[in-house]
């Protein structure tokens, strides 16, 4: 239920698409509320953070809403 297309104008989207907007928001707001907090010396392999941050998000996000979505 929380994964079927979206109809926008005619044209059929993903919503893992809009799951990994929102997944790639949330990945800049932690991302830069950790680098507030804790400071850019802290993480080692920034890049595979980023990555990993962003797919925990954006499951996270995806399994939030299909969870939402099907109740209706």
């Amino acid at each position: 239920m929380g994964l079927q297309e979206i109809a926008f104008g005619g044209i059929f989207i993903s919503p893992l698409l809009v799951y990994a907007l929102l997944g790639f928001i949330a990945t800049f707001v932690v991302r830069t509320l950790l680098h507030w907090a804790v400071g850019q010396r802290a993480l080692w392999y920034e890049a595979w953070f980023d990555i990993s941050l962003f797919v925990i998000l954006t499951a996270t996000i995806t399994f939030v809403f299909t969870l939402l979505l099907e109740s209706y």
